[in-house]
């Protein structure tokens, strides 16, 4: 397999992936397959991917539904096995970590904040025993009243009372369930949250309380998120980087200003374009036709090429690479390599 390009791994990287691959077997039971003489069947959900996260930072990785961006999410906090490559934080392989002691040394450095807060509570727990779980899993010493005081310390830090520990989830709001979620993520001071999704379940009057409640955390901590997102929007608030995923690949990848005003690859111009925009009325825009491909029976070569208005033969027998494109992007595409014009007013991809 290739190996795809990746800037040059800075000393302040805190999570380096390298050509990551997942695949789920989606076979039919096995006396079907002997029976009817069909091979097992694999649907390779993440192909192939790199990228670097730097402290402090946060990493949005974008794309529609089935891209592979939340199977992604799962495989670094060690939810997933991967298939093939390998994933570095703070330069430890993490396929290395074999001990039960050294798998919970690096398991405190980070957590997760899953996308619906209804589901990711446990309803006969009260606040208090659910933020308090991890500190107990990985700091068994910790006695009762520190214990406590580090709750009430924690609810305090999301916007909730100490007296909120003693009541049960079915008790607060969507919101308030997440901030929930978010003090649990912080028990143990990780350095890494990966955000799966984090206000996708929520009202739109409520998300953009969670998402500026997630940027104080940031700033006052110095956490270092993933954030896996469809809402573009979101996206654009809170992301300094933004990675566009299509048919578990990396199309393209840069800072959030180069992206949304600048973007390379067509699957990301599409995506934006599709953002209703009253300044845009009257201009020409390519909206996202046709469908995604099953990635059971992906197309050859560009994954995108039966839905990119640039595509020609090239696109459709050879698989492009992220290679560097302007304004510090990387970008797999071939029309952006060749710098084609563009179908619409005579411009470039």
């Amino acid at each position: 397999m290739s190996r795809s390009p990746v800037p040059a791994a800075r000393a302040s990287a805190l999570v380096e992936v390298r050509n990551l691959t997942h695949a789920f077997d989606v076979s039919a039971p096995w006396l079907a397959r002997v029976l009817e003489g069909r091979p097992r069947t694999l649907l390779r959900a993440v192909d192939g991917i790199s990228f670097d996260i730097r402290r402090g930072e946060t990493l949005a990785l974008v794309g529609e539904s089935g891209c592979g961006k939340s199977t992604v999410a799962r495989l670094l906090v060690g939810l997933y096995t991967p298939g093939g490559g390998s994933i570095r934080f703070d330069r430890v392989d993490l396929s290395g970590v074999r001990t039960r002691a050294e798998i919970a040394a690096v398991q405190r450095r980070f957590q997760m904040i899953f996308q619906d807060p209804y589901a990711s509570l446990n309803p006969r727990w009260r606040v208090r025993d659910i933020v308090a779980e991890p500190i107990r899993a990985h700091r068994p010493a910790s006695g009762a009243d520190a214990i406590r005081a580090r709750v009430e310390t924690l609810l305090r830090q999301v916007g909730l009372s100490p007296a909120d520990a003693e009541k049960y989830p079915h008790e607060f709001s969507g919101g308030q369930r997440q901030r929930i979620s978010i003090a649990r993520a912080l028990s143990n001071n990780p350095e890494f949250l990966v955000c799966d999704e984090p206000t996708s379940a929520l009202d739109v009057s409520v998300q953009a309380q969670i998402l500026n409640l997630m940027k104080d955390l940031q700033r006052e901590f110095g956490l270092t998120y993933l954030l896996i997102s469809h809402n573009l929007a979101v996206v654009h608030h809170i992301a300094d980087r933004v990675g566009v995923m299509y048919l578990g690949r990396l199309v393209e990848v840069g800072s959030v200003g180069e992206i949304f005003t600048r973007p390379q690859h067509p699957y990301t111009r599409m995506l934006l374009d599709a953002i209703p925009d009253l300044e845009a009325t009257g201009t020409n825009r390519i909206p996202v036709a046709g469908e995604v491909p099953s990635p059971l029976d992906p197309p050859s070569g560009c994954g995108f090429h039966p839905r990119c208005p640039w595509a020609n033969e090239r696109c459709r027998t050879e698989r492009p690479e992220p290679n560097p494109a302007p304004n510090g992007v990387l970008a797999a595409c071939h029309a952006v390599e060749e710098n084609r014009p563009s179908p619409l007013q005579g411009g470039h991809p």
